[in-house]
C-alpha cells in the first residue's frame, strides 16, 4: 500500500501484490474521489482547465490530467491502469471495441505502409478486415498456414513486415500457439509480436511474460463477463525500441507533441516509457476517435473485480462438458486445448491454470438436423458472442466467420458443421442436461 490507505499504485505494485488483489484495488485511489469505495462514474464530456497556464502545461504534456473523455477519462484511466497491473506493464489504452483495439494497434505499428504477418487461424471479422479494408491504408497482410511451425514464420518475414499478429489461443479452432518462439523470431527480425489474448486473459495467461510487446483485448467479452458493454484495450510491455530505424512514425517529431518552447518532439520524446500506447492515444484515439464511454469502462471494471473467480469455474464446467460431448454420437470432433486440437506441452506451459471455457465441436449430422439441434436448447443461447456468464451456441461459419469465402474457411479449417460454446457459469449439469435433450430431439 502507498502512503495512503487504499491506494495500490499500478506500476509499484503489480509483482508485489496477488492477482486478486490488484483486480480490485490497482489503479484507484479513494483519496482522489471524496473517499469513494467503488470506482466513480465520470460522465462528462470535458474537465475546466483552471487557467491559461494550466492549459498550456497541460497541452504541452508537462502536466498528465483528463482534458477531453475522447482521449482521457477518470473512469476509463482506472481500468488502464487496473490491467496494466494486472499484466506487470507501465502502459494501456482503452477503446470503444475489440476491433478498435485490434485495429488501433496494425495502424500504429505500420505507421504510412507496410506488411503483417498473421495467421488464418483468427476471429472472422478480424481476417476479413484483413483481406477487405486494411489494403485500403496501405496495409497489407501475409499468412502463415500452419501456425505451429516456426520455421514458417521466419520464412514468410519480408523486409516491410511491420509486426506478427496472432490470437494465443485461437477463435473457434481453440489452437495454442507458443507465443515465446513466434517472439524471439519477431525480435531476432526488429519487429513487434502483437498478441489478441482475449480468449485466455491475463488470469489464465500473461503473453508479456513470454516477450509479447503488444497485447490487445475485446474487453467484451470475458474480461467483463457479463455482456453488458462493449470495450476493447491496448497493452504494451515497454521493452520494444521503436528508435530501432524500421519505424520513422515513432521518431517523427510532430507540431502536437511540441514542448513548452514550441519545439517540435516524436512521441519516444513524449512518452518514452509507454511510446506505442502513448501514440495510439495522441494521434490514432485523438483524430478517428473510437472513445470508450465511462460507463462502459465502469461496467468492465466490475466484471473485473471477479475476473479469476469467473474463469476459473467456467474452466472447470467446460471439462464437465467436454467428457460429455465424447460420448454422444453426433459429435464427430472436438476442439479444445484440453483434449488434442493443440499441443500438449504448449498447453502445459502456456496455460497451467485452465484452457479457457471456448470450444468448438463437428456435429455429425444434416445441415437441417443441426439446425434442429440449435433450436431445440433451452439453457443455451444462440448468439454470436463469448466470454458471458451465461452459455451461448453458435455456427461460427455462418455467422462470427460469415464474412469469408469458402475457400477461406478452408485455410482456417472452419467447416459448415462446426459449433462453438462459450461456457458461462451456469451448474454445468444443467447445462449438459440442456445438450442432452437437444440431441435428443434431433435423433
Amino acid at each position: 500500500m502507498s502512503e495512503r490507505d487504499g491506494f495500490l499504485d499500478p506500476v509499484t505494485s503489480a509483482g508485489v501484490f496477488d492477482f486478486d488483489t490488484l483486480k480490485v484495488h490497482a489503479g484507484y485511489d479513494p483519496a482522489d474521489h471524496h473517499g469513494a469505495t467503488s470506482v466513480p462514474v465520470y460522465e462528462t464530456a470535458a474537465f475546466g482547465l483552471g487557467s491559461p497556464e494550466r492549459a498550456q502545461r497541460l497541452f504541452t504534456f508537462q502536466e498528465c490530467h483528463p482534458t477531453y473523455s475522447r482521449t482521457a477519462n477518470p473512469t476509463v484511466g482506472v481500468l488502464e491502469s487496473r490491467l496494466a497491473a494486472l499484466h506487470g506493464v507501465p502502459g494501456a489504452v482503452a477503446v470503444a471495441s475489440g476491433m478498435a483495439a485490434v485495429s488501433y494497434a496494425l495502424l500504429n505499428a505500420v505507421g504510412a505502409s507496410g506488411r503483417v504477418l498473421s495467421i488464418y487461424q483468427l476471429y472472422g471479422g478480424t481476417l476479413d478486415a484483413f483481406a477487405s479494408l486494411f489494403p485500403q491504408f496501405a496495409v497489407d497482410f501475409d499468412a502463415v498456414e500452419d501456425p505451429t511451425d516456426l520455421t514458417e514464420f521466419a520464412r514468410r518475414l519480408t523486409p516491410e513486415t511491420k509486426c506478427i499478429f496472432i490470437e494465443s489461443i485461437t477463435n473457434p479452432l481453440a489452437t495454442v500457439l507458443d507465443i515465446e518462439g513466434i517472439a524471439a523470431i519477431a525480435h531476432e527480425h526488429g519487429i513487434p509480436l502483437i498478441v489478441d489474448n482475449t480468449i485466455a486473459t491475463p488470469w489464465l495467461l500473461n503473453p508479456f511474460e513470454f516477450g509479447a510487446d503488444v497485447v490487445v483485448y475485446s474487453a467484451t467479452k470475458a474480461l467483463a463477463g457479463h455482456g453488458n458493454a462493449l470495450a476493447g484495450v491496448i497493452l504494451e510491455s515497454g521493452d520494444f525500441d521503436y528508435a530501432n530505424g524500421r519505424f520513422p512514425h515513432f521518431t517523427e517529431r510532430l507540431w502536437a507533441f511540441r514542448n513548452a518552447e514550441d519545439e517540435p518532439r516524436s512521441i519516444l520524446e513524449v512518452s518514452p516509457r509507454t511510446p506505442f500506447v502513448g501514440r495510439v492515444r495522441n494521434v490514432l484515439l485523438n483524430y478517428l476517435g473510437a472513445t470508450l464511454g465511462a460507463f462502459d469502462a465502469w461496467l468492465v471494471l466490475l466484471g473485473i473485480d471477479t475476473l479469476s473467480e469467473r474463469v476459473h469455474k467456467q474452466c472447470e464446467s467446460t471439462k464437465r462438458l467436454i467428457e460429455y460431448l465424447r460420448t454422444e454420437p453426433l459429435v464427430d470432433r472436438i476442439l479444445h486445448p484440453s483434449c488434442g486440437s493443440a499441443d500438449a506441452d504448449l498447453v502445459k506451459k502456456y496455460l497451467p491454470r485452465g484452457e479457457g471455457s471456448v470450444l468448438s465441436f463437428s456435429f455429425k449430422g444434416s445441415r437441417q438436423q443441426q439446425q434442429r439441434f440449435l433450436e431445440s436448447l433451452r439453457v443455451f443461447i444462440y448468439q454470436a458472442n463469448i466470454g458471458d456468464a451465461r452459455s451461448l451456441i453458435i455456427d461460427p461459419a455462418l455467422t462470427t466467420h460469415n464474412e469469408l469465402t469458402p475457400a477461406q474457411r478452408e485455410k482456417l479449417g472452419l467447416g459448415l458443421s462446426t459449433i462453438r460454446i462459450s461456457v458461462g457459469l451456469e451448474n454445468p449439469c444443467d447445462l449438459i442436461a440442456d445438450l442432452r435433450q437437444a440431441f435428443a430431439a434431433v435423433r
